[in-house]
């Protein structure tokens, strides 16, 4: 086994959803061990109430392992997997159609800057405007992958897979 991989859901969505189960299969293909949360529940509370609940969640999930995990999350899952680096060691970040602010909620995106990090989002990402992760990517230096894709990305999930692939090889290489 190679590591551990923490997929985390968007909102209105569940562990199920077509990306992450994409993403999920294609690394235990590769030999890692995966694990998909569940934020239904969290997400009851709306956006900004959910975002605690998640981060907890993740963290409960991240302490019991070993080594540190590679965290990959689409939308509101990329948010608090961002948030959580910042509190607990992970070996990679790889962040789909990320909200640089969720409203209403004190703090802005943010991750920890000495981890291997893609950023993928869409060009016509009605939801998350690409201008404030463009801005964010730029400031950090890290490689934002820029699609002609929606907030959804849907259309746009085997050039994703082909990146995490690449990403998880990296990380392979690099341990």
């Amino acid at each position: 086994m190679r590591g551990q991989i923490i997929l985390s859901h968007g909102s209105d969505s569940g562990p199920d959803a077509t990306k992450v189960s994409v993403l999920a299969a294609l690394a235990e293909a590769l030999g890692w061990s995966t694990q998909r949360l569940d934020y239904r529940d969290d997400d009851r509370h709306g956006h900004a109430g959910s975002v605690a609940p998640r981060i907890a969640r993740l963290r409960a999930a991240m302490e019991p392992l070993v080594a540190p995990p590679v965290l990959v999350g689409s939308s509101m899952g990329a948010f608090v997997s961002g948030l959580a680096s910042l509190e607990r060691p992970v070996a990679g970040l790889f962040l789909l159609a990320t909200p640089a602010a969720i409203p209403g909620f004190e703090s802005a995106f943010d991750l920890r800057l000495d981890v291997p990090t893609v950023l993928i989002h869409g060009w016509r990402d009605e939801v998350c405007p690409l201008d404030e992760m463009y801005e964010f990517a730029g400031r950090r230096q890290l490689p934002l992958l820029i699609l002609d894709d929606d907030h959804r990305l849907s259309a746009s999930v085997h050039t994703i897979s082909q990146q995490f692939r690449m990403f998880l090889e990296q990380l392979a290489v690099a341990a």
